[in-house]
């Protein structure tokens, strides 16, 4: 299997997409840049899929309420792709910081992520010394296969709802959440509940804890679907609720 390292080059920009970025995840958004990915080996043949890929890391957008360390992934395919990636973490002179892993929230490092034509959205963490210096990020594609659902061109919303189906915020302590689908498609997505940090002026924001809600949840086209919390959910909504830094985040999966 050929390998694709594509690194992630500097460019001053902000990066929205599709109001994917949009967090409210907390306060403080600090000054960043977004990087943009260039592939750094031709592939062809069986690789085709994962030529189809592209990739921008945004560290922090600029932008305030929006989550920081995004890998955003471009795909020019007309399917959806399960990519499997992974990651080394550089320093701003690009340097491999050998001592930090990469992670990320919800699983393109597993193939759990989904990717529809357009682009789509995925959180790193990072952890382990040197942690507080990644710049930048550089990214080799494993694998990619067709979806086994496809994914729709919108970001499905969340909302959080009470145990009587009102809508509530989701820094509350919620008891499901409502799914809904603005695409002509069915489509078939996880939900992650996130904790965020609150890190020091100059350091990224990132995720500390995240924990799944539910299993994978169809959303039927023009639709929506209520996923209720229980178990290892419910215990984290519990001890999160009210904090000032938590996120419910769905995304396209299989």
């Amino acid at each position: 299997m050929k390998v694709d390292h594509r690194r992630l080059a500097a460019a001053s920009m902000a990066v929205a997409v599709s109001g994917a970025l949009l967090a409210g995840c907390g306060p403080g958004a600090l000054a960043g840049k977004a990087r943009n990915a260039h592939s750094s080996e031709s592939r062809s043949g069986s690789d085709e899929r994962s030529q189809a890929l592209s990739f921008q890391y945004v560290g922090d957008s600029g932008v305030d309420e929006t989550i920081n360390q995004v890998l955003v992934i471009k795909n020019v395919a007309r399917d959806s792709l399960a990519p499997v990636l992974s990651f080394k973490a550089l320093d701003k002179n690009d340097h491999v910081l050998p001592h930090v892993k990469v992670s990320t929230v919800f699983g393109s490092d597993r193939g759990d992520l989904v990717a529809p034509y357009g682009s789509s959205t995925d959180i790193l963490r990072f952890s382990g010394p040197g942690e507080h210096d990644v710049a930048d990020v550089r990214v080799t594609v494993r694998s990619t296969t067709k979806a086994r659902f496809p994914a729709g061109l919108h970001e499905v919303t969340t909302q959080a709802l009470d145990s009587h189906g009102r809508k509530i915020e989701k820094f509350e302590r919620f008891s499901a959440v409502r799914l809904t689908n603005e695409d002509d498609i069915p489509v078939f997505v996880r939900i992650a509940y996130i904790l965020w940090d609150q890190p020091p002026k100059g350091v990224t924001q990132q995720a500390v804890e995240v924990t799944a809600v539910g299993d994978l949840t169809p959303v039927p086209a023009h639709g929506t679907a209520v996923v209720k919390v229980s178990g290892k959910a419910a215990a984290a909504v519990a001890r999160n609720s009210y904090g000032p830094a938590v996120s419910i985040k769905a995304y396209n999966s299989q």
